[in-house]
């Protein structure tokens, strides 16, 4: 856990491609569980990035000293792609800041023992008014519960979290005000690419199932892997696979070697995600009934392939990255 925890902190202090690396591995085992190890990541990405040396060595510190979780919190229920739409709000008094407001669909939300919590001090200010803040979970206001009904990385625990008048010194404020915007922006350049290989993990499971599945299924005499049409879905797979792995550790690479990747990371999740879930749903077509049954992993791959979809920004919303980054001067 902690992959980009610095090492004069006491973490591995690896970068987004070796972290990559790692994420494809737990994903083959499990989107949902490594979604609560993943999720740390998240985290302390806006530290990294905006944090001051105090903070870093209290909440970055922290998670090497003891098992700790964290969250970042940024969704609402009336604020997801949309993120300058968030109704969380904060006001400054004396030396504190006031947050209300509430946020859900947080990974490690109702377990977290710290958050990264994002809230505008004016709507109308719109991502200009947007400030990052990092907080212990216990202070007095803060209230959290875990959400159930997932389809799918159901592991995972996905939270709501209410604040209500809940006070924060003012050394809880991550970098400048009104830039939290931009610490979000950031952090999803950092954490789009390691989406892609979640993705990649989840659908060389799929394959990988569907090549043992298809040597043991006979029908009409002989096994379906023998049948042109189950060979040359498994081989669109693996050309898919590698082409995601290709485009994800390009994207890795570039954040790591600090250039600007703000289209290329969105690149490798628009892909990586769609071609994912197209994969997980042709495995369960390869599995036929048994597919779509519980017994057989390939239902769940197809369940936990759907949020990568989803989350830190929607396949449409990477879409919208992409054409404004071809259109600009």
């Amino acid at each position: 856990m902690n992959f980009g925890v610095p090492k004069d902190l006491g973490g591995p202090g690896l970068g987004v491609l070796d972290t990559s690396l790692i994420v494809e591995e737990l994903n083959y085992g499990c989107a949902g569980i490594s979604n609560a190890v993943g999720a740390n990541d998240l985290a302390t990405l806006p530290v990294l990035i905006a944090g001051n040396a105090e903070q870093k060595q209290t909440y970055l510190g922290q998670l090497i000293k003891q098992l700790t979780f964290c969250a970042f919190a940024i969704t609402e229920p009336g604020a997801g792609s949309d993120v300058a739409a968030m109704a969380t709000t904060y006001r400054r008094e004396g030396d504190q800041f006031i947050i209300n407001g509430n946020k859900h669909f947080i990974s490690n939300g109702s377990r977290a023992d710290w958050y990264v919590t994002f809230a505008t001090s004016d709507r109308r200010l719109k991502h200009k008014g947007i400030s990052a803040f990092v907080f212990p979970s216990n202070l007095p206001g803060l209230t959290r519960n875990r959400m159930h009904g997932k389809l799918g990385q159901r592991a995972a625990d996905t939270g709501e979290i209410f604040y209500d008048n809940v006070r924060v010194p003012a050394s809880a404020l991550l970098g400048r005000e009104g830039e939290g915007f931009k610490y979000a922006m950031a952090t999803f350049d950092h954490s789009r690419p390691e989406i892609g290989a979640i993705a990649i993990g989840i659908a060389q499971r799929a394959l990988d199932e569907c090549l043992k599945y298809s040597k043991q299924r006979s029908a009409f005499g002989q096994p379906i892997a023998n049948f042109q049409a189950i060979q040359f879905m498994m081989a669109d797979m693996a050309i898919e696979i590698e082409a995601m792995r290709l485009l994800t550790y390009k994207a890795a690479w570039l954040v790591d070697q600090g250039r600007s990747p703000n289209a290329i990371s969105s690149y490798a999740k628009a892909f990586s995600a769609d071609a994912c879930m197209k994969i997980t749903i042709d495995a369960v077509q390869i599995f036929g009934g048994y597919g779509y049954m519980n017994e057989y992993p390939v239902a769940k791959l197809m369940r936990d392939a759907k949020l990568l979809q989803i989350y830190e920004g929607t396949s449409q919303i990477q879409r919208v990255v992409i054409a404004r980054d071809l259109l600009k001067d």
